[in-house]
Order: structure tokens, then C-alpha cells, then sequence
């Protein structure tokens, strides 16, 4: 860790993001990574806070950890016109003025993060509280509308696990979102802002196959 207290800090948006990320890196074998000493936070101004001050609420650990990532929504960052990738290098360019150099950078999920819990897995009907043989829970969203045929995802993912989640009863919590991480294969997740997340920690952190 070059003499440094930590591997990585991560600042999240909010609470489910917290357990998205906590349930990944627990799977760091499947992720190809070495063992981490890691730290999560959650920004109090959520999205927008992650966004405009991400940079000020990392800068005091810039001298005792050895990388930083901060993750958040662009739907709910207040610059919903910008890209994807505009977000990304915008807080970029602020995490590496501000002492972490080419250490830290930044995860934007488009739109949301619900847009990593659709994916062809059978784990992710279950893990919603879908219960129903058939239809399944693809199919119920294309009937009415929510999920076009020929598509990967819903048109709005968000909308979609609240549609679902009201169907069967079932609160949303953040402990969804991490058991979700814990159980769908990475393989599935083909989302930019998922794949970018991996390839970052991979490059940081990948596990010495000589060893």
C-alpha cells in the first residue's frame, strides 16, 4: 500500500449504493482482485453533493489512502443534460487537482442505479420478491409496456423496480440492492458505468496470478 492506511475509498450517493458496491467488492474473487482494505461513505447531499463537492469531501484522505472512486446518479445530480461521461471527467479532473493526481475517479451510473439490477439472471425475480411462475417478471413489465421487446433493460429502471416491488409488496431497502450484488453473476452486468467500475478496480487492485 506504499506505507498508506488504506486501498481505497469509496463515496457514494446513497445508502443503496452503499450496498451495491459493499456486495461487490465482497466478491472480490470474482472480480479478479486482491485482498483490499476499503472504506465507504455516503454523502449527506446525496447525488448532487457527490457531484459538486465529492473532490472537498475526499481531499483529507488523499495522504493516507492509495485510490478513491465516487459514485452517483446522473438522473438526480442536477446535470441531467450532461453525459455520462462529461460527469465522470468533470469530477475527475476535480479529485486529481485537489491531491489524488491519476489515484481517483468517477463512477456515473446513467440513469440510475437501478439500471445494474436488470439483467437476464433468475436471481433478480427472486431477490425482488417475484413469485409468480409464469408470467415472469420480464414478461409481466413488457406487458404493460415498461420493458420494450428486443432490449437488454427497461426503458426506465428505476420505474420498473418500483412497479414490481408495489406489485408484490415488498419495501425497497438497501439490503436488496447488496444480496442483488452478492447472487448476479458480473457477467451478466453489461451497463457502461458497471463495466467501467470493474476495469478500474482491476487496474488498481488485480490479483497477482504469478503468486
Amino acid at each position: 500500500m506504499n506505507g498508506r492506511e488504506s486501498d481505497l475509498v469509496v463515496l457514494v450517493a446513497d445508502k443503496n449504493m452503499e450496498a451495491s458496491v459493499r456486495g461487490l467488492l465482497s466478491r472480490r474473487e470474482a472480480l479478479g482482485l486482491r485482498q483490499i482494505r476499503y472504506e465507504i461513505y455516503v454523502h449527506v447531499r446525496r447525488d448532487p453533493g457527490c457531484f459538486l463537492g465529492g473532490h472537498d469531501f475526499l481531499r483529507p484522505m488523499a495522504g493516507r489512502t492509495a485510490h478513491a472512486l465516487v459514485l452517483f446518479d446522473r438522473i438526480g445530480s442536477g446535470r441531467e443534460k450532461n453525459t455520462r461521461e462529461s460527469l465522470e471527467d468533470l469530477v475527475t479532473g476535480r479529485l486529481a487537482s485537489s491531491g489524488w493526481d491519476d489515484r481517483a475517479a468517477a463512477i456515473v451510473i446513467d440513469p440510475e442505479l437501478e439500471v445494474w439490477v436488470w439483467s437476464d439472471s433468475p436471481h433478480v425475480g427472486r431477490v425482488l420478491g417475484w413469485r409468480e411462475a409464469y408470467p415472469d417478471v420480464q414478461t409481466w413489465l413488457r406487458e404493460r409496456g415498461m420493458w420494450a421487446e428486443g432490449e437488454r433493460k427497461p426503458e426506465d429502471p428505476k420505474a420498473a423496480v418500483e412497479r414490481v416491488l408495489r406489485h408484490v409488496r415488498k419495501p425497497r431497502s438497501s439490503a436488496m440492492y447488496g444480496k442483488l450484488a452478492d447472487l448476479v453473476s458480473f457477467q451478466r452486468c453489461t451497463d457502461p458505468s458497471f463495466l467501467r467500475l470493474r476495469q478500474i478496480l482491476a487496474g488498481w487492485f488485480a490479483e497477482d496470478t504469478r503468486l
